[in-house]
């Protein structure tokens, strides 16, 4: 069996540093960059990548360009024992991403993708999926993510979910999935509440499952029925934060897997996130188990959980 099968999103990422922080450089408004490289990521790809650094098996279904950048992306994810029967070799350039990274680490994603390698709903056949334990979408086509989950439901398989972009189908793809993970802004956005979680409670009307979200350098919250638990980020020298959310995403996806406790899983994809940080771009960043699971035993901070009742009054 496959442990994991994550659908859709590849690209080839030219990473561009900058000397100042993003607020400098709204000020003065230009800026040579301190240097420029080029990695391989994507939002599902990076979280692949990092669930078989984990020891999970992990397939990738997705769209690789005609041209050298799809070449090296496929390569990539083979050179890293990926499952790759399902992915399709479309025509045109692989799709890509600049990522602009400021002097604290912090990243700015300006991606394009040539529409001939928008995956197709009829692209998925049942087989990718029928022998995986876990799938995993995400936002890049919500057609595409649909389509998986609807088919999963009838296989029975749970489905987890990364969810950055606002879109009309963002809350029809939180009702679909079994594990909404939202990206930080997210939520807020979706409900017009600040606090996470105030707005994961109101999120609760779109699904009765777990509700997770990342909370960048402040860790990440899940609710948990009526009990909210958070988890604070563990402490690093952040180097880049390209891909850190992808890497989050797969340490989650193994604490499920595992059968761990909510608060274990949130610290063990924190420490997960929290090594990726230390090092450039997304899937060149993917640390491995010993690395998480060292950085999860050095965590003297644990996870604070509250019911409603606690919350309220606290």
């Amino acid at each position: 069996m496959i442990d994991v099968a994550g659908i859709v999103a590849d690209a080839i990422d030219q990473a561009l540093r900058i000397p100042i922080d993003f607020h400098s450089l709204a000020a003065t408004g230009k800026i040579r960059v301190s240097s420029q490289q080029r990695f391989c990521g994507g939002q599902t790809a990076t979280a692949m990548s990092a669930c078989a650094a984990l020891g999970l098996r992990a397939r990738y279904i997705g769209v690789f360009g005609s041209d050298a950048g799809g070449r090296r992306m496929r390569a990539e994810l083979a050179g890293r024992g990926i499952d790759l029967s399902f992915a399709v070799d479309g025509r045109g350039p692989n799709a890509g991403a600049v990522i602009v990274v400021d002097n604290a680490g912090r990243r700015t994603v300006l991606w394009d993708r040539d529409e001939r390698l928008r995956l197709s709903p009829d692209q998925i056949p049942d087989d990718s999926l029928r022998d995986a334990r876990l799938i995993h979408v995400d936002d890049m086509d919500t057609s595409v993510s649909l389509q998986a989950c609807a088919m999963a439901a009838a296989l029975g398989i749970p489905v987890t979910s990364d969810i950055e972009q606002i879109t009309s189908d963002a809350e029809r793809l939180a009702r679909a999935v079994t594990f909404p993970i939202f990206d930080h802004h997210a939520p807020s956005v979706l409900t017009g509440e600040a606090d996470p979680e105030r707005a994961l409670r109101k999120l609760r009307r779109l699904n009765s499952g777990l509700l997770c979200m990342t909370l960048g350098e402040k860790g990440a919250a899940v609710l948990d029925g009526d009990a909210i638990h958070f988890a604070p980020a563990a402490k690093v020298t952040t180097l880049d934060t390209t891909g850190a959310g992808d890497v989050f995403r797969a340490g989650f996806l193994y604490g499920l897997l595992q059968g761990w406790t909510v608060p274990e899983l949130l610290r063990f994809a924190n420490a997960a996130a929290a090594v990726s940080c230390t090092r450039q771009g997304a899937i060149a960043s993917v640390p491995s188990r010993s690395e998480v699971e060292q950085l999860f035993r050095d965590t003297s901070h644990g996870s604070s959980t509250l019911g409603r009742k606690d919350a309220e009054n606290s």
